[in-house]
């Protein structure tokens, strides 16, 4: 479901093959998936605007159809009335940019926290509007744009939320800042139900945990969401495997109790 080089990456398939997104959806919760994630984590309403030349309507059309079609998988699936939920997935602003930034949070540099809000705040209205169950706030790189979100979500009271950070080492986000202070910000929310570390390497996970604990909120989990052993060469845009075996195998021995998963987008 990846397209390397993309600026949309699988987003595009709602617009081109949109059957193709509700079967991968059906095909995970037929392994046992008991939340799955739109396929909106490269999309925008600005980004559809630019990528794809229509109109910001039909762009949020095309943003809420992720939902449509993640219910079209549950309602196929069949589980009765306590299905699956289906999280809104929402993307970093560098996401949109597709130059890299995204992976430093430099972009940040040069933006304040309102304008951080006013361009997340489209992808969170239809995607709650489409009939999300939850808010899937992925990767974020630096402290601004997590502070963004979380007034954001204030915005949107009967929502709730998880919220990603992609980290560069075994203490720090992308940006740099540290992940127990990314912690502390997104604890600000009281909709906020798991903080998640995703976009680094297994083995620095354990680590990124225990240097954060006294900051997660008790009502809050964590959720683990290391790469598979994909590396982005940011020249070429595109990803080639390495071996994780050995430290996925670790971090099934040693669980946590948090919710795992060894993939990448």
């Amino acid at each position: 479901m990846f397209i390397n080089g993309d600026p949309l990456w699988r987003a595009r398939l709602l617009d081109t093959n949109p059957q193709a997104i509700t079967e991968a959806d059906h095909r995970f919760l037929l392994s046992g998936a008991d939340v799955i994630t739109t396929a909106t984590y490269q999309a925008s309403v600005q980004g559809f605007e630019t990528h794809l030349g229509m109109s910001a309507e039909r762009a949020r059309e095309l943003l809420m159809s992720g939902v449509h079609l993640a219910r079209e998988a549950v309602k196929k699936f069949g589980s009765g009335n306590t299905g699956p939920l289906v999280a809104g997935s929402i993307g970093w602003y560098g996401a949109y940019l597709h130059d890299t930034s995204e992976y430093t949070g430099t972009f940040a540099e040069k933006m304040t926290v309102e304008e951080l809000k006013d361009w997340h705040r489209p992808q969170v209205e239809g995607l709650l509007a489409a009939g999300a169950d939850l808010l899937a706030f992925e990767m974020i790189p630096s402290i601004k744009e997590a502070k963004a979100v979380v007034e954001l979500l204030a915005e949107f009271p009967d929502s709730s939320a998880w919220l990603s950070f992609s980290c560069k080492d075994e203490k720090h986000i992308s940006d740099g800042s540290t992940f127990a202070e990314a912690v502390e910000v997104a604890s600000r929310s009281a909709q906020l139900l798991a903080v998640r570390v995703n976009c680094c390497s297994p083995t620095v996970v354990e680590p990124l945990l225990d240097s954060a604990s006294s900051q997660l909120s008790p009502d809050t989990s964590w959720v683990e969401y290391p790469n598979s052993g994909w590396e982005y060469d940011s020249e070429q845009k595109t990803e080639g495997r390495t071996d994780c075996s050995e430290e996925k195998q670790k971090r099934r021995r040693l669980q946590r109790g948090s919710g795992s998963h060894c993939s990448s987008q």
